[in-house]
């Protein structure tokens, strides 16, 4: 009983670790240390992650956590199907607003391609979510290796440990949210597949 609860518990930890929002951030990670974008100033990289962190991680964090304990829900009954339309939106939302910042202070391409991947990623899966529930916690890591396989192209550097670790990563996150039961392994594959399409044609033709 122990043993399964530890399980639960890494799983839960694994879950809010590698959790949705994420994606823009490790992308912007991944091109200002890759890329020749590396050369800018470190000021205005910092000023540009910021403003990633604020509008795609810590305001929808703070709003779909405001709107879970305004109807009294846990984390578990947030996660059913039916309940995920306010979140996806209100996620939707905050990413298209820094897009729209981001693109008012004319970032490079890439910068504001990463934020537009994610935001496709955010889009299909809720419309997805309307039928089936799809895992956005694994959307997000397949968006993650679609972005690595565009980058690889584009800037001429070699992926290969990266990817690894991004399919370590999403088998261990798949299988957490198995473990807690939020989705099925088809859920979970699909979810991948879609992050994965959708950060490839959201950088390559947005």
């Amino acid at each position: 009983m122990t043993r399964s609860k530890n399980i639960i518990y890494l799983a839960r930890f694994v879950s809010m670790l590698f959790t949705p929002f994420y994606l823009p951030l490790f992308g912007l990670i991944i091109l200002f240390t890759l890329s020749y974008l590396s050369l800018l100033p470190i000021g205005y990289r910092l000023q540009i992650v910021a403003i990633v962190y604020l509008f795609t991680i810590l305001l929808p964090t703070y709003l779909i956590h405001f709107y879970r304990r305004h109807q009294g829900w846990t984390l578990i009954e947030l996660g059913q199907r039916e309940r995920r339309v306010v979140p996806y939106a209100i996620s939707i939302l905050c990413y298209l607003g820094c897009v729209w910042l981001l693109k008012s202070q004319h970032v490079f391409h890439f910068v504001s391609s990463i934020l537009i991947a994610a935001l496709l990623v955010q889009m299909v899966c809720a419309v997805i979510n309307i039928w089936w529930k799809i895992s956005t916690h694994t959307a997000a890591i397949g968006g993650v290796a679609g972005a690595l396989f565009v980058f690889a192209e584009f800037f001429a550097f070699n992926p290969v440990w990266w990817l690894c670790l991004v399919l370590i990563v999403a088998g261990v996150l798949g299988s957490a949210r198995m473990i807690l039961r939020q989705h099925s392994l088809a859920q979970v594959v699909a979810g991948f597949g879609v992050g994965l399409v959708c950060a490839v044609l959201g950088i390559l033709f947005l």
